[in-house]
């Protein structure tokens, strides 16, 4: 097969890091930028209820960009490993089942939500009667696009774990840029409210679709992957894809279950305008969430890899570098928000009260961002090694088992501000865990790497003696 194994044994870490960190974080930014985008303009033509409606159903669409995210990491993970092993039909297999389950989900998933977004829009997500109207009108929509965004990530990641990393790179800026310019001209100039942002959208995400899939079939030729397209689904391969894949899925939708029950708590604190406060700093506070996640999880095909080759040394090289790669980025990053906080804002928010409010708010919940990339390598270095059950626990950790706990004790106590008090001592207690868990992987490559150096000096010596035995014959 015509694939780079270079890019993954013998390139350079951090130079590796950076190829497989690049086409990460746009993806990660396309995915939020979707939303983000929509945001911006009906945030300008329309007002703080078009903010809230979209704050609203942010949720939804990270449920179904979730989903997506689970299937695409646990397909990439275990297409590295088969390159590593050199296991080419099992390869083939892990490419056409995870197509084929990624089709499946999404289409059940959208028929569900259109069934019941009525329900879900009042009562799970807890939008006011004022609010309501362009929340549905938006996510009626939007979930239309939610299969194509799903594959364009599978097929993308696919071609990540194979080493092209450029056309994930070229495919999603495809359609981030192309997402901008339909949201200029039917939201700003021909007036379609949250509708024009959502059918940009959907546009936009079918577009990068069409193109991944047109790189994907040249890519597939110039490899010799030879794949027999037919609609199989077997239990075998979809186990460890969904296993190893579920905790990136935790990752990403805790942030949507978050949400909800944010969304919850602070209609009832603090109305619409405290929904416009956490929708603005959320989805800014997203660009430093994208720098971690994209880091530590472009260090999943390269640990992967050298993990199904045997090459420990190079596995641990991985992880201490990506720690150092992840802080430093993430340290820098967090200092130009915290020093531009209040014009970045300003770009969403023209009420000058309100403005004070969302800057105040973005520094408290953003104080101790940077300490948290060593939790998440810790996540995708257990994904990487194939431990489904560790990195689930962990994913499930920060959001699921410390945040929403602090949530409800201190907006009890202190109101509105308990709720952004709770995000930063929720990443102080994740990296301390992070920090015990990376001393454990580290400890157990350690010995690993002893045990492997041991046996090969066995070898070396027997070898050494028959070499001895022969020459005195």
């Amino acid at each position: 097969m015509g694939i780079d194994y270079k890019l993954f044994s013998k390139e350079k870490v951090e130079k590796a890091l950076l190829k497989f960190a690049v086409p990460a974080m746009i993806s990660l930014l396309v995915m939020e930028l979707y939303n983000m985008v929509d945001t911006f303009f009906v945030g300008l033509a329309i007002g703080p209820k078009a903010i809230g409606a979209l704050t609203i159903a942010f949720p939804v669409q990270r449920l179904m960009s979730s989903l997506g995210m689970m299937i695409a990491v646990g397909a990439s993970t275990a297409v590295a490993r088969s390159l590593g092993k050199k296991d080419y039909d099992n390869l083939k297999s892990v490419i056409l089942n995870a197509i084929n389950i990624t089709i499946v989900i999404m289409v059940i998933l959208t028929f569900i939500i259109s069934i019941f977004k009525k329900d879900m829009i009042t009562g799970l997500l807890g939008a006011s009667q004022s609010i309501y109207p362009y929340a549905e009108e938006y996510i009626s929509i939007v979930i239309l696009g939610g299969l194509f965004q799903a594959l364009t990530l599978v097929i993308c990641y696919i071609m990540t774990s194979l080493g092209y990393t450029n056309i994930t790179l070229k495919a999603t800026s495809v359609g981030a840029i192309l997402n901008v310019i339909i949201d200029y001209f039917l939201v700003m100039h021909l007036n379609f409210g949250v509708a024009g942002a959502a059918i940009a959208t959907v546009v936009s995400q079918t577009v990068a679709l069409v193109y991944a899939m047109y790189k994907f079939n040249k890519v597939r030729k110039k490899i010799g992957l030879n794949l027999k397209l037919n609609f199989e689904l077997k239990l075998d391969i979809l186990k460890p894809i969904l296993a190893v894949g579920f905790s990136t899925f935790i990752i990403e939708i805790s942030d949507a279950v978050v949400a909800v029950i944010l969304n919850n708590i602070l209609s009832i604190y603090g109305g619409d305008k405290a929904l416009v406060i956490v929708g603005v700093t959320t989805k800014i506070s997203m660009f430093l969430f994208i720098t971690v996640i994209g880091i530590s999880s472009a260090m999943q095909p390269i640990a992967a890899f050298n993990y199904g080759a045997k090459d420990l040394v190079r596995v641990k090289e991985v992880v201490v570098k990506t720690i150092v790669a992840v802080t430093g980025a993430t340290l820098i990053l967090w200092a130009v928000m915290l020093i531009f906080a209040n014009p970045i804002i300003g770009l969403f928010l023209k009420d000058r009260s309100l403005l004070g409010e969302t800057v105040k708010a973005f520094r408290i919940i953003i104080s101790l961002f940077p300490t948290i990339g060593i939790y998440y390598v810790s996540i995708y270095y257990y994904q990487s090694m194939g431990k489904a059950r560790t990195s689930l626990i962990l994913s499930v950790y920060r959001q699921m088992i410390i945040f929403i706990p602090l949530l409800f004790i201190l907006v009890g106590k202190f109101n509105i501000m308990g709720a952004w008090i709770a995000y930063p001592i929720s990443d102080l207690i994740s990296a301390i865990t992070g920090v015990i868990y990376v001393r454990v992987a580290l400890r157990e490559k350690n010995k690993a790497i002893e045990a492997q150096e041991y046996e090969k000096e066995k070898k070396d010596k027997a070898y050494k003696g028959r070499s001895v035995e022969v020459g005195g014959l």
